[in-house]
């Protein structure tokens, strides 16, 4: 499957869900929920390469005509060969992908990962389109981790140039709490119940 054309989206996704073993057995589900346009970042890495791609393509083929943007957590070739929209990774992984591209412009989105002010530079020197800061409130994907909380998060948030996602223990009720600083959120818990 070839990826959309165009790079950006002419109306930014304000809402992407993340996949992960704790919403597999949910996923289809959750996925019919979201509206249209939302974003969906395809991890699984609980599965095998060859069970990740079946399971990842079977995806693609039920919700991007629903109007989602499916997103690989991956390299930018590896998002490419499966059809994707976009890459997601930290940001040397975005990094590589602008470098490969010779100065072009990529055909699919580039979101990077980042969890403090460093991290942040680097999505900008990367040119990332998004940058997912997190964790913003206490979440089971960094339990052990401190979160951010809102003063620390909308500290970092104004250092991106890249739109910015707020991820990590975010969910419909507590987004109100960053919404003024950014507009999208992600979430893997938060969408998943």
């Amino acid at each position: 499957m070839p990826p959309r054309q165009s790079r950006l989206p002419s109306v930014s996704p304000k809402l992407w869900l993340i996949s992960d073993a704790r919403n597999d057995a949910r996923l289809e589900h959750i996925l019919e929920r979201l509206p249209r346009g939302a974003g969906f970042i395809y991890r699984h890495y609980h599965l095998d390469d060859d069970a990740r791609h079946r399971h990842f393509i079977k995806l693609v083929r039920i919700f991007r005509p629903r109007g989602l943007f499916i997103i690989l957590a991956g390299t930018a070739k590896q998002a490419q060969k499966w059809g994707a929209d976009g890459m997601y990774g930290p940001p040397d992984g975005v990094a590589t992908a602008r470098r490969n591209a010779n100065g072009r412009s990529t055909p699919f989105l580039t979101l990077a990962t980042a969890h403090n002010p460093r991290e942040v530079r680097q999505a900008n020197m990367a040119n990332a389109d998004f940058v997912l800061v997190s964790p913003v409130f206490a979440t089971r994907s960094h339990a052990d981790g401190k979160p951010l909380g809102p003063m620390r998060f909308a500290a970092l948030a104004r250092l991106a140039k890249p739109k910015v996602i707020a991820l990590g223990g975010v969910n419909r009720q507590n987004f109100t709490r960053v919404s003024r600083i950014i507009d999208a959120w992600a979430a893997i818990d938060g969408l998943s119940r």
